[in-house]
C-alpha cells in the first residue's frame, strides 16, 4: 500500500484511533519512562514526526521538553491543536520536515515507520540525520519480529523488523546507535526501540 493510501487510512480512522490510543493512558509505563528520559536529556528542540493525536508530543511539553508535532494526516493534526493547545503542530511528512539543517536536537518516530519499507525506511533516516545537530538524539519505536515481514495492521498493512536489520539502516544513515529494546507485553505484538546520536559530517 502506498504512504498516501495510509494516510487516507488514517484520516478514514482518525477519531476512532484518537479515542482509543491518542492518550497516554494507553502507553505502557517502560515506554513512558524511555522516551522522557531520552528527550530530557537533549538539548535543542525536539521534534515527533508522525505525531497522530498529539499525545506524546503533549506529554513532552508537559515536562518541560521543546517539542513540537508533524503528521502526514490533516485530521490528526486538527485534533492534535484541540488537544494540546500550548503546543505546535503541523502538517508535514517524515520525508520532508521542512527544517533547517542541523536545527534539531532530537526526532522521535515512535512508531511513525511502521508502514515504511525498507528504501522507504533509508529515505526518511537520511532526513533525520540532516536536521539533527551532531550529537543529537534519535528515537525510533516499532514492531519487533525475527524477520522483515509485513503484517495486518488495523488500519493499513505494517512491518515488523529484526532489531539488527533496522540497526544497519540507522547506522548507514550517519548515526551511532547507543541502545536496542524489546519487549513482548501480555496480549501486545512484539516491540522494539532504537536510540542513536548524529555523527559528526
Amino acid at each position: 500500500m502506498s504512504l498516501r493510501r495510509v494516510q487516507a487510512a488514517y484520516a478514514a480512522r482518525a477519531g476512532e484511533y484518537a479515542e482509543q490510543l491518542g492518550h497516554m493512558a494507553a502507553v505502557a509505563e517502560p515506554d513512558r519512562r524511555l522516551v522522557l528520559g531520552w528527550a530530557t536529556d537533549l538539548t535543542g528542540p525536539v521534534v515527533d514526526v508522525g505525531c497522530g493525536p498529539g499525545h506524546w508530543t503533549g506529554y513532552l511539553h508537559d515536562h518541560g521538553v521543546d517539542v513540537s508535532g508533524v503528521d502526514p494526516v490533516p485530521e490528526f493534526v486538527a485534533h492534535a491543536r484541540d488537544a494540546q493547545p500550548g503546543v505546535t503542530f503541523r502538517h508535514g511528512t517524515a520525508e520532508r520536515l521542512d527544517v533547517a539543517d542541523g536545527e534539531l536536537g532530537g526526532v522521535l518516530a515512535w512508531y511513525s515507520l511502521i508502514h515504511h519499507g525498507p528504501e522507504e525506511v533509508a529515505t526518511v533516516l537520511v532526513e533525520f540525520a540532516r536536521v539533527l545537530r551532531p550529537g543529537g538524539g534519535l528515537l525510533l519505536g516499532f514492531f519487533e519480529g525475527p524477520v522483515f515481514e509485513p503484517f495486518d495492521h488495523a488500519v493499513a498493512a505494517a512491518y515488523r523488523w529484526p532489531v539488527d536489520a533496522l540497526t544497519a539502516l540507522v547506522e548507514d544513515a550517519g548515526f551511532t546507535v547507543t541502545g536496542m529494546h524489546t519487549r513482548t507485553d501480555p496480549g501486545a505484538r512484539p516491540h522494539g526501540a532504537i536510540t542513536a546520536t548524529r555523527r559528526p559530517a
